[in-house]
């Protein structure tokens, strides 16, 4: 993909903290999740601190970044400045533009893609979304061996916390159509597309990381 012209510096561009307080707790299970990848994809790459984290401390894989075209800007900014400081720009490869809702970009979903990550992004999108998420997993990725979720889950409908019950009550004031979603029904779905719950992690913040597998 060409490069794009850097518009802000590395200090204005959009920072989330919740990313710094949960990239080494995440990185923790990634490394054993993914340590028999050679190529991820993350979906969702925001503001592209996880991004750079990760290819920095996995150097053994390639981290293909994507996210709405809203967003290629900024993490494009991101990889090429913070990357290119941590000497990540090795195996960081510079975003795809990737709609879960539209055709994915086929032309840069490379054959070797055998993993993907994706972060808080599952409650954000209607269930819809979801459900086209997980379908673009088997269309497009048949090659896919590892599925990495990190994010808060209702279990049996039922809350895990008061803090996301709360989180839940504002996604939904803000888009109706969002909000935490049922681990049973993410495992379906999951399963639809051949793959298999193998890890239920606790994380910080009442979130957790499912790590699935197939075959």
């Amino acid at each position: 993909m060409p490069r794009l012209p850097i518009a802000q510096p590395l200090s204005q561009l959009p920072f989330s903290q919740a990313c710094e307080n949960n990239k080494a707790p995440i990185l923790a299970v990634l490394t054993q999740a993914f340590s028999l990848n050679q190529h991820v994809l993350e979906i969702g790459s925001g503001t592209g601190q996880h991004a750079v984290f990760f290819a920095t401390n996995l150097p053994h894989l390639i981290w293909q970044t994507s996210d709405k075209a809203e967003y290629i800007e900024i993490i494009s900014a991101r990889c090429e400045q913070e990357g290119g400081l941590l000497k990540a720009a090795a195996n960081l490869a510079l975003p795809l533009i990737l709609d879960v809702t539209a055709p994915w970009p086929v032309e840069g979903l490379t054959p070797d893609i055998d993993g993907v990550f994706t972060a808080n992004t599952l409650h954000i999108m209607s269930k819809n979304m979801v459900e086209a998420f997980f379908t673009g997993l088997g269309l497009y990725l048949p090659q896919l061996k590892t599925l990495c979720i990190y994010g808060p889950f209702n279990y049996q409908g039922e809350f895990s916390s008061d803090s996301n019950r709360q989180f839940d009550s504002f996604l939904k004031q803000r888009d109706p159509a969002s909000g935490i979603r049922n681990i049973e029904w993410i495992c379906s779905l999951a399963s639809e597309q051949g793959l298999t719950l193998k890890q239920d992690v606790a994380m910080p913040a009442n979130n957790r990381l499912l790590h699935f597998v197939r075959g």
